[in-house]
């Protein structure tokens, strides 16, 4: 009778289980949450490209059926990284040019070298390799500014990612337009082609305010406007930047660009490392969100973002990596996310500043806020696209482990990756892309190298 009691519970239960695609189970699932909940021995449950319910591994095991199980026991299961600024393509310059200040770097080597290599087919296969490295080592999302960005969109859906990509604006000749005007043209057919993709997002991005002028970056953002995109822009990187800035107009790069209307719209402001208080209340109050990126930053020595301060003014700051190319020779976030950390703790003098809370956050729901992704991504739950990644807790510098957050920052690595999955779909799994051939791109990347090298340093070039 006892049996026959049970089986009858047990068939109940089951009758009443919502059928889902995947139940993915962790020994810690981090979601990012409004509650910041950190759930052990946590689930989430998967239909389609959504997430339709997280919680404890056992009730959601009840409220579910799943065509598929993913357990992960010595695993952290966490919403995806997302990189606030990069030009992905720039992989193929990685370690071309190192230890130089800004300006020598882009003047005597970036600029020549995209001048005699940058073309549709280095934009392809550049991206790849940027999206193979991001998506190995927990990257879901990312930010792009570069040329040929309608390759790069290509890649990137290729790989399975999500991007916001901006077309580069630019005062001179660049790979793929010949004037300003002409860089707005494609922007706006760039943008009319992958409006309603459900991975990319379509920017337009102005490099900055030193390398376009007033009329370029009104007619930037009235682009934006007009299809309800983002603008992305490099803003106060360099002090060289802010004081030639004062010089010119007698205000600061921010200060100018609201005074122009650039930045009424949303809009993505790389760097942001020379800010002071009036500049941070204009951001604000335009609801501009700041890319830091702490690797470029240290290596260009272009000074330290005001990031604790920011934070506390209630504008959103996400990381960035910069580069891949001499401002930062790699796409780890959770790299970035150490760095961003340890780097306020020195400059603020305060170890208690930036915790890894707040890191995690600015890597995951800050990020997410920056790239006007906040609605979609950034966090774990219901409604939400299913983009997280899960990172082993099995090797020896993940053990012991005290606090979540602190062993995200602290101790754990790209390389810790095992699974990435972005809108519902595997794209990684134990630590191998499921979209991209490595062994082709490291070739292809190789082959790059011999001849970006030979180009730079052939007799009559």
């Amino acid at each position: 009778m006892k049996k026959m009691l049970l089986a009858a519970v047990l068939a109940s239960a089951l009758a009443q289980a919502q059928p889902v695609d995947a139940i993915y189970s962790a020994r810690y699932v981090v979601t990012m949450d409004a509650q910041r909940r950190v759930i052990e021995n946590g689930a989430l449950a998967v239909m389609g490209e959504f997430i339709v319910d997280v919680g404890p591994a056992s009730e959601i095991a009840q409220r579910h059926a799943a065509k598929q199980r993913v357990d992960r026991p010595e695993a952290i299961l966490m919403p995806g990284l997302i990189n606030t600024h990069t030009h992905a393509p720039m992989s193929l310059f990685r370690g071309l040019a190192d230890d130089l200040r800004l300006q020598d770097w882009l003047q005597k080597y970036i600029f020549p070298a995209e001048a005699k290599n940058v073309d549709a087919e280095f934009v392809t296969w550049g991206t790849r390799l940027a999206c193979l490295e991001m998506m190995l080592s927990g990257t879901t999302a990312y930010v792009d500014m570069y040329f040929f960005e309608d390759r790069i969109a290509e890649a990137t859906k290729e790989a399975g990612l999500r991007g916001v990509l901006g077309e580069t604006i630019i005062g001179f000749k660049d790979p793929d337009a010949a004037t300003p005007e002409d860089g707005l043209r494609y922007a706006e057919r760039f943008i009319q082609r992958f409006h309603a993709d459900p991975l990319i997002v379509p920017a337009v991005a102005p490099h900055a305010l030193y390398t376009n002028s007033d009329q370029t970056l009104k007619a930037a953002r009235q682009l934006a406007d007009s299809y309800h995109v983002p603008l992305v822009i490099h803003l106060s990187e360099t002090k060289k930047e802010n004081e030639d800035e004062q010089a010119k107009h007698h205000m600061s790069p921010t200060q100018y660009l609201n005074s122009l209307g650039v930045l009424n719209g949303p809009t993505i402001a790389a760097h942001g490392v020379w800010l002071d208080d009036a500049d941070m209340e204009i951001l604000k109050a335009r609801g501009t969100g700041i890319a830091h990126n702490p690797s470029s930053n240290m290596k260009l020595a272009s000074g330290i973002a005001p990031v604790v301060k920011l934070l506390r003014k209630g504008i959103p700051v996400g990381l960035g990596t910069d580069g891949p190319a001499g401002s930062n020779n790699d796409l780890d976030m959770l790299e970035e996310l150490n760095l961003a950390a340890d780097l306020q703790k020195v400059a603020n003098m305060d170890p208690q500043v930036l915790p890894a809370q707040q890191a995690v956050e600015m890597g995951t729901i800050l990020g997410a806020k920056v790239a006007g992704l906040d609605k979609i991504t950034g966090s774990l739950e219901s409604g939400k696209h299913a983009d997280f990644i899960t990172l082993r807790l099995d090797r020896p510098h993940a053990v012991p482990l005290y606090n979540v957050y602190s062993q995200i920052v602290y101790a754990l690595k790209g390389s810790d990756v095992r699974d990435v999955v972005v809108n519902g779909r595997t794209i990684v799994q134990d630590g191998r892309s499921l979209t991209l051939n490595q062994d082709q791109i490291v070739a292809k990347a190789r082959e790059y190298g011999v001849r970006v090298s030979k180009s730079l340093h052939a007799p009559g070039k």
